[in-house]
């Protein structure tokens, strides 16, 4: 099976760029302390990378 990331909102968006915005709501992200489980593979990487400032990424193997 493949790898898993769940990706956990842990700062607010007021005041972030619009790119850095847009970035956490393609993740599945809408609230603070909203957490979602991704698929582990480069694109959601880059986007976990991009807004690395403001979520909390946990590896969840199976």
């Amino acid at each position: 099976m493949e790898n898993k990331l769940e990706i956990t909102l842990i700062r607010s968006l007021i005041g972030r760029p619009e790119d850095q915005r847009v970035t956490v709501r393609t993740l599945g992200l809408r609230k603070v302390n909203h957490s979602v489980i991704q698929k582990d593979d480069p694109a959601i990487r880059g986007m976990v990378n991009k807004v690395s400032h403001l979520v909390n990424v946990k590896e969840i193997s199976n």
